[in-house]
């Protein structure tokens, strides 16, 4: 993973990120009671993989490879705007 990072000239932000990940996925559960608190966290998953999709298009990733991200921001932008 830290390989990947540096690949993606972010390793000093491999923290951050993981933390903004780790927040998001508790936000969800917690947003099975509380709803607007699952809007957000949504929100800001969907926020994340769209900078995720950014890097991978920026450093030239091949379709495949930008996929993942770019199909967890459509399931959380989903989540975010329909769902909550």
């Amino acid at each position: 993973m830290r390989r990947e990072y540096e690949r993606y000239g972010l390793s000093g932000l491999r923290s951050l990120v993981g933390t903004l990940q780790l927040s998001g996925a508790i936000g969800l559960l917690i947003g099975l009671q509380v709803p607007w608190v699952g809007q957000l966290a949504s929100g800001g998953l969907a926020l994340l993989m769209l900078c995720g999709v950014g890097v991978r298009i920026k450093i030239k990733d091949k379709a495949v490879l930008t996929l993942p991200a770019f199909a967890y921001m459509v399931l959380n932008a989903y989540l975010a705007f329909a769902v909550y």
